[in-house]
């Protein structure tokens, strides 16, 4: 099968597709056959090298832990899944950005039938993170939560999974996704020089005047900014986990947030269109480094998500919206 590959850190260059074989097949395994897997920021930060310390790579590495698919082959112990089935779940391996990948049964869960290919391959790390997220900070209806990096792939989650528990979302994004944001019921605040003060401005002139909670998908500065508007740090979730060891906030992200429960949640919200998953582009897993210098310079909205079985003319009428997903 045809994998993603990586021999050393550094930049997008190290990618490579190569062909290898799938790993055996454990007596409590399922192979899929992959039709979408959906890239993330951990992804490239591991590959550079700059999350050694806590992921660090054995090369080669494989790379992906998003995944959907169809079950091509299950071990002698699985009960409940046969050839053909569609599932969506994940991978600790990192080894879903590939053609077929072997997961343990208890890490899919049923696909819907109106939820897309390329959407469902999208859901697990971005989406878990996200629920966790929420979670953490508790939001109650009509309270307001900021939310940094809110139309990326975790942010543009957590917006709408604030927007179900009726709390009023300001969001910190490019003006260039207003139009997005507003659909979603949320408030567009941009980047820029004096963060703290705009948005502490930006608060008070609102209504209520108090930010109740803080979810920070950016890093830098906001779990400072969110300390210094008032949020109480039990109250404010940061993946910037060495900031939330030395301020004393939550760091819950998508170990919190892994479940299966939780995942097939997320998949009926989709499905259902109640919640969105912005698909900002689709491509093909030979196009690897084209798909993450995408995400990491064009900062879009949503998810980036590979098609490693969907190429021209390789796909039956019958699995067209493989790519129409």
């Amino acid at each position: 099968m045809k994998a993603v590959r990586f021999h050393r850190y550094g930049d997008i260059d190290v990618l490579g597709v190569e062909d290898v074989e799938p790993r055996p097949l454990g007596p409590k395994d399922v192979l899929v056959r992959v039709w979408a897997a959906g890239i993330n920021p951990g992804e490239a930060k591991i590959r550079t090298g700059a999350l050694h310390e806590h992921f660090p790579a054995t090369f080669p590495s494989g790379q992906g832990s998003d995944l959907a698919g169809t079950v091509a082959a299950t071990g002698a112990a699985v009960a409940g899944w046969t050839p053909g089935d569609p599932v969506l779940g994940w991978s600790w391996e990192r080894s879903s950005h590939a053609e077929y990948v072997a997961v343990p049964a208890d890490q899919l869960v049923r696909k819907p039938q109106k939820l897309p290919w390329a959407a469902a391959g999208a859901l697990y790390v971005a989406g878990s993170t996200a629920w966790a997220a929420v979670a953490a900070v508790a939001p109650r209806a009509g309270e307001t939560v900021v939310v940094s990096g809110a139309t990326g792939g975790v942010g543009s989650f957590a917006v709408q999974l604030l927007r179900l528990r009726r709390a009023r979302v300001v969001a910190v994004a490019s003006a260039r996704h207003q139009d997005w944001l507003e659909s979603q019921g949320a408030a567009l605040f941009g980047y820029g020089g004096g963060v703290a003060e705009r948005l502490r401005r930006a608060i008070q002139s609102d209504g209520g005047g108090t930010a109740h909670a803080f979810l920070d998908f950016h890093g830098g500065d906001y779990p400072r900014i969110a300390l210094s508007l008032g949020v109480p740090p039990s109250r404010v979730n940061t993946l910037d986990y060495g900031a939330a060891a030395a301020l004393g906030t939550r760091s819950q992200g998508s170990a919190e947030g892994t479940d299966r429960a939780v995942l097939a949640e997320l998949a009926g919200l989709a499905a259902s269109g109640r919640i969105e998953v912005p698909i900002s582009r689709t491509y093909p897993l030979a196009k690897v480094r084209a798909a993450f210098a995408h995400l990491e310079h064009d900062h879009p909205l949503g998810k980036v998500v590979l098609l490693p079985n969907v190429t021209p003319g390789s796909i039956k009428a019958g699995d067209a919206r493989a790519v129409a997903g």
